[in-house]
């Protein structure tokens, strides 16, 4: 099958990070379970380094990656943003695209789950 570019531009991919596995999976069947992402994966443990009030730390946690449409983006935001616990979470997003059959099916779910 071939594909051209630009296919499935109302799909979104968002991802966050937390530093609890538990945390991770709650953030994904949340948003899974409100209708607001098709499916979410958690990771295995990474190691972060990044700045933080003026000092460099390193942190092991879980990304949790999520699909969802264009249209759901603003609610998944809000909601990450109520229920994360972190005072500044990593929310960053970008448009993706799919093979026809995975973006009909993932923009349906997410449809099917309002």
């Amino acid at each position: 099958m071939r594909y051209r570019r630009g296919m499935g531009a109302s799909l979104i991919m968002l991802m966050t990070t937390v530093d609890r596995q538990d945390a991770a999976r709650r953030l994904a069947h949340g948003l899974v379970e409100q209708g607001l992402a098709a499916c979410a994966q958690v990771s295995s443990p990474l190691a972060s380094v990044y700045r933080w009030r003026g000092t460099v730390e390193e942190a092991r946690e879980w990304a949790v990656v999520v699909k969802t449409s264009r249209e759901r983006l603003d609610a998944a935001l809000a909601w990450l943003e109520r229920e994360h616990p972190y005072e500044v979470p990593e929310l960053v997003w970008w448009e993706i695209a799919a093979a026809p059959a995975y973006h009909d099916w993932a923009v349906g779910a997410v449809e099917e789950g309002r």
